[in-house]
């Protein structure tokens, strides 16, 4: 039966290729990707070579205004018969920026507006239209270990604090730091986890929710914003670390988010899927205190642009 499967993070790295491996596995999926400024039509056109369907909506992921646009003109599409029905979100876009004070125009701070707060705007706009059986599943991380094993010590560890605290910036000590933006992206990501959860705890039975972990991956756009340096590591020294146990390539870990995207992987509502299983995560990410009490600020935070 045919549907349709939303996915931010689509045109590169990780993304791009769980979006072709997507659909050539399952021919029945209607692919909207996400994508920001005037590339989507363009990105496309390019993962519909080969006959796949693939169409676009526009957005900032930093302005939860944009987002609210796009999964209107979503909905839209849907109510009107131009869409087939919806069985999946994947959030896979993120971003790691180079200190903890970049604001977006909602007054965010801009790595906890678009690694949590745009990805939970999508699902609550859009959770009424899934039709079971339907999966949401979020990228997250392991950088929240913050240990030399899951990131060779490149990315501290998360610092929890109220979510209205991380929602703005200057969250964490030294905030105009390359420290304090890694440490912001690393609990934005642990907060992914808790969202996921509580998404478990509240989707009608046939919608479930997951937490995809692809390991360390080298090479990504993810440090699109980190100096010259940094990003230089990342293109061209850090890949060779993809050939060790410590890192998984772009190949793999975007075949491994389709593979849970598709069901391929099993993986039970609620579920943290590192790479190719479903397993345990940190023992921090297990707090159902603080994963109520961020589905309620993300409420609040968000409620102003529900339609």
């Amino acid at each position: 039966m045919r549907h349709t499967v939303v996915m931010t993070g689509a045109s590169r790295g990780i993304g791009r290729t769980a979006a072709e491996h997507i659909l050539r596995r399952s021919p029945d999926v209607h692919l909207l990707v996400v994508t920001r400024g005037d590339s989507g039509a363009r990105r496309a056109a390019d993962l519909s070579v080969g006959g796949h369907t693939v169409s676009h909506v526009s957005a900032d992921l930093g302005s939860l205004g944009s987002v609210r646009s796009a999964a209107v003109e979503v909905l839209g599409r849907l109510d009107r018969g131009g869409l087939p029905p919806l069985r999946g979100f994947v959030g896979n876009a993120g971003m790691q920026y180079t200190d903890a004070l970049t604001e977006g125009p909602d007054g965010f701070e801009s790595t906890f507006a678009i690694n949590v707060l745009a990805n939970h705007l999508f699902v609550r706009l859009l959770q009424d239209r899934f039709v079971a059986p339907a999966r949401v599943v979020i990228t997250a991380s392991d950088t929240r270990f913050g240990d030399f094993r899951h990131n060779m010590g490149m990315v501290p560890g998360p610092v929890w604090k109220s979510p209205e605290v991380l929602a703005r910036p200057g969250a964490f000590p030294g905030p105009d730091t390359a420290a304090a933006g890694r440490t912001a992206y690393s609990t934005s990501k642990l907060a992914t986890i808790y969202l996921v959860h509580e998404y478990a705890r509240r989707f009608p039975a046939g919608i479930d929710s997951v937490a995809y972990n692809p390991g360390f991956v080298p090479g990504t756009g993810l440090a699109r914003n980190a100096g010259p340096v940094s990003r230089f590591a990342m293109r061209r020294i850090l890949p060779v670390m993809a050939l060790t146990p410590f890192a998984t390539g772009r190949e793999a870990a975007g075949r491994y988010l389709a593979d849970v995207v598709l069901g391929t992987t099993e993986a039970p509502t609620g579920s943290y899927v590192d790479r190719t299983r479903a397993t345990r995560s940190s023992e921090e990410s297990y707090d159902p205190q603080r994963e109520g009490e961020l589905r309620e600020a993300a409420e609040r935070l968000t409620a102003a642009y529900v339609v």
